[in-house]
């Protein structure tokens, strides 16, 4: 969340910046945007320390985490991925337990895979 926070209001502030720059007619709006780009970039960075020392340490302490229990994703994800896995062996196996057709479209048992 700390994150959001942080991203909405440097959003914001280019927003902000942005609308003034075009209403005082400073140039085409690509020249206002690219100023007021620049501009909220130093503003977000002298006024926004506190937010942003709050998504800084939201990250590390994901990270911290992530490397501690060994995730790569969110719990949701890993679990998602992980029931996609067995549904895919279990017709994989499912495949391979069942007859096959050769070329002659006669049915022949499916052939043993080999473990190695």
């Amino acid at each position: 969340m700390p994150m959001v926070i942080y991203s909405a209001l440097r959003l914001a502030i280019f927003a902000v910046l942005f609308v003034v720059l075009y209403v005082l007619n400073l140039g085409h709006w690509v020249v206002c945007a690219v100023i007021a780009a620049v501009l909220a970039f130093l503003v977000s960075y002298l006024v926004l320390r506190g937010p942003r020392e709050r998504a800084a340490q939201y990250l590390a302490d994901r990270a911290a985490r992530r490397k501690a229990t060994g995730e790569q994703f969110s719990r949701e994800i890993e679990d998602d991925a992980a029931h996609e896995d067995a549904a895919v062996d279990a017709a994989e196996a499912a495949e391979a337990a069942t007859p096959s057709e050769d070329a002659d479209g006669q049915t022949r048992p499916a052939r043993a895979q080999s473990e190695g």
